[in-house]
């Protein structure tokens, strides 16, 4: 695993997840969705997900929770303050494992319901204007110039966080060295994202590049940028740590005209292996015979494969006994 070299980020990772599970308790006979913020693409199909299972599971049953976060919403299951949640694949194997990212914490409880809901690359990005003054558009070369460097990204909680210390470290440097070069590390709500790079506050952006995201079409929309490939070395390194290689595009996005390689996070819905197997059940159920309104809810879920939903690379963990049970009786397993 990760030797991270910056103790303060996961102390902060410790503190944000420890504030989203003390946030997120309501009465226990509910069914939590742990997402994302409003207008994220978790947001939206835990949103559609509710409209589907609460006429199944009873009127006022179902709550979206619109926090957390890839990295936050393991540890918000495996505390009981949301039954179900959506999570990346590697997050989900990181929690389980008690990795470092999680400061000595662990998931053991977390169960898979349905994965391979769409992929999520973690990519770079840079203004236009600083890769010509850098004079290449290689991102191993730019962390390695010695010069400042300005690297924007969500704050700790998102699992872009961890995966670009992952990238530092693969390119044989750290945000410490960055800072130390003239740079800086700046973590800001996505909200706040495509004010940075518009107003030349920061100079590459890492991030999960989803499809119809709606801050990075912003950004690509509202400011002359490049997309940066992720280096060999890196890949490798966060192959190592559960992602998958690949790549997004092209045409993605304004400024995109070629495919870029990326790193795959995946998306799971997960649940705590408390949730009664009946009602496992009835949601996988539900999403795998809905999966044509989940697709068409968002772009980011457009190429989800129901057949594929429960294959060991789409989830990563261990499968729910409930969604076992309606993977057999379907002839998928």
């Amino acid at each position: 695993m990760i030797n991270f070299t910056l103790r303060r980020v996961r102390l902060a990772a410790t503190a944000t997840i420890a504030s989203a599970i003390a946030a997120t308790s309501v009465a226990a006979q509910d069914i939590r969705i742990g997402a994302m913020r409003e207008g994220s693409a978790w947001y939206v199909f835990a949103a559609t997900l509710e409209q589907i299972i609460e006429p199944i599971l009873g009127d006022n049953s179902v709550e979206v929770i619109a926090r957390g976060g890839g990295v936050a919403n393991p540890m918000v299951v495996q505390g009981g303050k949301a039954e179900i949640a959506l999570s990346n694949v590697a997050s989900a194997v990181w929690a389980k494992n008690g990795g470092d990212v999680y400061e000595g914490m662990s998931a053991p409880d977390i169960r898979a319901l349905v994965g391979g809901l769409n992929s999520v690359y973690v990519g770079a990005m840079a203004r236009k204007a600083f890769t010509e003054e850098m004079g290449t558009t290689d991102l191993a070369e730019i962390l390695s110039s010695g010069k400042p460097v300005r690297v924007l990204m969500k704050p700790v909680g998102s699992s872009a966080v961890p995966v670009a210390q992952m990238i530092f470290e693969g390119l044989g440097t750290s945000a410490d060295e960055i800072k130390a070069n003239g740079g800086d590390i700046i973590q800001v709500g996505t909200g706040q994202i495509p004010d940075q790079m518009r107003n030349g506050n920061a100079d590459i952006y890492i991030d999960t590049m989803i499809k119809g995201h709606p801050a990075i079409t912003e950004v690509a929309l509202t400011t002359d940028v490049v997309f940066l490939d992720i280096p060999e070395p890196a890949m490798a390194l966060l192959e190592e740590n559960g992602l998958t290689p690949g790549s997004y595009g092209p045409d993605w996005y304004k400024g995109q005209s070629d495919a870029t390689s990326g790193a795959n996070l995946g998306t799971v819905l997960i649940a705590n292996a408390s949730l009664d197997e009946e009602t496992a059940y009835m949601i996988t159920k539900a999403i795998i015979e809905n999966a044509d309104k989940l697709k068409s809810s968002h772009g980011a879920w457009s190429s989800f494969d129901p057949k594929a939903a429960m294959k060991p690379e789409n989830i990563g963990i261990d499968l729910h006994p409930g969604a076992v049970r309606y993977y057999r009786e379907a002839g998928l397993m």
